[in-house]
């Protein structure tokens, strides 16, 4: 192969419509703008105007707001905690941490803490260290004999009260 054989799949380019070009082109005397007005000149920006009529996005209510000050956690099962034990990535005697959590591969990035769920019962004791967790994962990682250390749970309440 050379590069002057190089060429497109048949079909693959369209040439360009010229338009303006007269009326046996099809694209000839408004050149596919349809008749005269504001939208057959140049520099039209008028999506969503409704001819006068209040637009549809203005009357509409406004809902709900961003809250500024919401915590982003990575939400971790229990059951991807177990599997990580028992590939071996992730070690039970140790203190189980964010940074324990990202060097086993289980998170990517620990944003503003990691939250513990529940959902599968524990085989071993576990000792954890989360910046969250539900009920029901404490609940399981006590159960198994096992300790669950929440980091941020003393700021939320002083600020709230």
């Amino acid at each position: 192969m050379k590069l002057n054989e190089i060429s497109d799949n048949p079909g693959a380019t369209k040439n360009r419509q010229r338009i303006g070009r007269g009326i046996g082109s099809g694209m000839g005397k408004t050149g596919g703008r349809g008749g005269k007005g504001q939208t057959a000149r140049s520099g039209v920006a008028i999506k969503g105007f409704e001819g006068g009529q209040m637009p549809l996005h203005r009357r509409l209510p406004k809902r709900g707001f961003s809250n500024i000050f919401r915590k982003n956690f990575v939400e971790v099962g229990l059951d991807r905690i177990e599997a990580a034990i028992e590939a071996g990535r992730l070690d039970a005697g140790a203190v189980i941490n964010a940074d324990a959590l990202k060097a086993a591969g289980i998170i990517k990035r620990a944003k503003d803490g990691v939250r513990l769920l529940g959902g599968a019962p524990l085989k071993r004791k576990l000792n954890i260290d989360v910046a969250g967790a539900s009920g029901p994962a404490i609940a399981a990682v006590e159960k198994a004999g096992g300790s669950v250390k929440v980091a941020k749970a003393a700021e939320a309440t002083e600020a709230v009260s």
